[in-house]
């Protein structure tokens, strides 16, 4: 079966809903059904390679694999118990799985080059940057292929076959009635010998070093997106493939907004004369200054919704609205006359019978009922 990347085989982006997902296998299932295609081996090759990719991606826990570690994460639970042809083999063969596992691999490990390990990279992003989407550069140091063996581990390019394990990479070791295998301690499950090292990497096929790679980060990214890099993780031993590499999102805390998935909030400090009479406020948000039309009475705490001027989403596209919190300020540092404007003021509409402060007229009714009842 075809290697090639799941979401690609499908023709979805990583962050594809289960619905797309769905709606991207029906279309291809149609499309190139045996039935439909009785005589298009390709069509065949693509129906049983979309199956493989949906059977997988539409089960959570699988994907989570896949989307951490590639197909190694999911190969050996697609192949299920035994591989695809169920158990067989004697109960030595099972055996060896099972305690090969424990001493250091497995009757699968002979032979086989284990690819390299996945890496993570952190990329602090400011909400801008994340808004808008860019391209950034990140340096990261890892076990690269050793160019001066081209990753064999053999200064002359040659390798031996192991004369402990015959090749195989196993060793059976005979344990009473059972036959366990485990890794061959010689060639650790390599199969091959190198009698002539590379002084580079002293036979490992694989250096440290320090990669410059340009990571395209999408707009509406947010903390812990990840962005897989295929095949630029550590390199594997002895010219194995390389892991991947993820590059988790971290949005830093901006100074005026605080974002909540696609919705934006703020908030907004006004006069006192601002929310008492009304007027207009200029307000910043993600594509420039908008004007903000304040009612007059507006009390502190009132939350105003400015449509499709929050996030727009890296998975839906839908863009969000900005939330804006008024906060009435209280004035500081008046001057005696500005002090005496105020008592004035406040001369002036408590000597009426109006209800100026509904909120502070209905908290003292609440006070007083409270007593009552406490002393009744």
């Amino acid at each position: 079966m075809s290697k090639r990347d799941y979401y690609e085989i499908l023709g979805v982006q990583k962050s594809a809903t289960d619905d797309e997902l769905k709606k991207a296998y029906r279309r291809l299932a149609m499309k190139h059904h045996p039935d439909r295609n009785p005589d298009d081996d390709s069509s065949h090759v693509k129906f049983k390679e979309a199956k493989e990719a949906y059977e997988i991606l539409k089960d959570p826990s699988k994907r989570s694999a896949y989307d951490q570690f590639g197909h190694a994460g999911v190969d050996a639970s697609a192949r299920g118990p035994g591989g695809p042809g169920g158990f067989h083999g004697d109960v030595g063969d099972i055996l060896g799985d099972i305690f090969g596992d424990i001493f250091g691999g497995g009757r699968r490990g002979g032979q086989q080059r284990q690819r390299g390990a996945d890496l993570r990279f952190s990329l602090d992003l400011d909400l801008e940057d994340a808004v808008r989407g860019l391209t950034r550069e990140i340096k990261v140091p890892t076990l690269g292929k050793c160019k001066t063996c081209d990753g064999s581990g053999a200064k002359d390019g040659k390798k031996e076959t192991c004369g402990t394990c015959g090749g195989v990479g196993q060793v059976r070791m005979q344990q009473g009635i059972f036959s366990v295998q485990q890794t061959c301690p010689a060639c650790q499950g390599a199969g091959q010998r190198i009698s002539n090292p590379c002084p580079a990497c002293h036979g490992q096929g694989r250096v440290r070093e320090t990669r410059t790679l340009s990571v395209k980060i999408p707009a509406g990214v947010d903390t812990g997106d990840r962005i897989r890099l295929s095949g630029e993780g550590e390199a594997g031993m002895s010219g194995a493939p390389c892991g991947d590499l993820y590059v988790e999102v971290r949005v830093k805390q901006h100074g005026i907004f605080e974002r909540d998935g696609d919705e934006l909030y703020c908030e907004v400090p006004i006069i006192f004369t601002l929310a008492v009479l009304g007027g207009e406020l200029e307000i910043p948000t993600l594509d420039g200054q908008v004007k903000l039309k304040i009612p007059k009475e507006t009390q502190t705490g009132r939350m105003f919704r400015l449509k499709g001027k929050g996030m727009k989403s890296v998975r839906s596209h839908r863009t969000g609205d900005l939330m804006c919190r008024v906060v009435v300020e209280t004035p500081v540092k008046l001057t005696r006359e500005q002090k005496d404007l105020l008592k004035q003021f406040e001369h002036s509409y408590t000597n009426d019978n109006t209800v100026h402060n509904p909120k502070a007229h209905s908290w003292l009714k609440g006070v007083r009922e409270f007593f009552d009842r406490m002393t009744s």
